[in-house]
């Protein structure tokens, strides 16, 4: 199987300050991916390496088989149209309408027919189960789980070979969380894209990842199936676990 990210030993410091150490792992074509920790454990500074916002201080970082920190910024503009992102908070322009949002990337970077970049607009909208009723309003018209719904439309716009996925049930409550759980599963099986998912959820990372990553202080603590973490019998990952083995029970894993 194709590896769509590669990490080998890697190293990030901040102001003489290390929070990242020897990160080593991979992300596979198509799997649902999940990174999990507490906050300040480096999660987030993961991605922006992944993205090309940070350069490790050591180590490689390969996207789609490109050495991010060594490519042009022309080569890096490539990688990142096919890396959809999706915003802790959603991060929706809250003076552009909904189909203004979807298709964002287009307003700033092409010059398209105003009925095109709409119809784009409702086809990624009915991909997350909205439709053209929420066409012509505004983020503050719709509820959080319709916001995070939109902003997943936004991340699929350039139709992404890879989503990173930043706390997607932050802030939902856990109705609505298992539902946009049940819509990143989904829509891997529509796109056959890969999914990256940054989250403290552990019900969420548990129950739909292929893989999980746990990770405290800039370094690795675990990483293999849900099942094989949550038998580790390193006492952190089981402190961290513990909490939520009688509901991962409920659900037969």
């Amino acid at each position: 199987m194709n590896r769509t990210v590669v990490l080998e030993h890697v190293y990030k410091e901040i102001n003489g300050r290390e929070i990242l150490k020897d990160i080593t792992f991979d992300v596979k074509e198509g799997e649902i991916f999940s990174i999990i920790g507490r906050s300040g454990s480096g999660k987030t500074s993961i991605t922006k390496l992944i993205v090309g916002l940070w350069k490790p201080t050591k180590g490689k970082v390969v996207v789609f088989g490109k050495e991010i920190p060594k490519i042009s910024k022309t080569e890096l503009e490539e990688v990142r149209k096919q890396i959809g992102y999706v915003f802790q908070e959603g991060a929706l322009f809250d003076s552009y309408k909904v189909w203004e949002n979807v298709v964002f990337y287009y307003l700033e970077k092409e010059n398209r027919p105003k009925d095109e970049l709409m119809d784009l607009a409702l086809e990624k909208l009915r991909m997350v189960n909205l439709d053209e009723r929420v066409l012509d309003l505004y983020p503050s018209d719709l509820s959080g789980g319709m916001r995070k719904r939109v902003a997943i439309a936004r991340a699929l716009a350039t139709e992404p070979k890879l989503v990173i996925y930043d706390e997607p049930t932050s802030g939902l409550d856990p109705i609505t969380s298992r539902r946009i759980d049940e819509l990143v599963v989904e829509l891997r099986g529509k796109t056959g894209s890969t999914a990256l998912i940054v989250t403290h959820d552990m019900i969420s990372a548990f129950t739909i990842s292929d893989r999980v990553l746990v990770i405290r202080e800039g370094k690795i603590r675990a990483i293999g199936k849900p099942e094989e973490v949550i038998k580790n019998p390193d006492p952190y990952i089981q402190s961290f676990v513990g909490d939520i083995k009688d509901c991962l029970k409920t659900l037969h894993i």
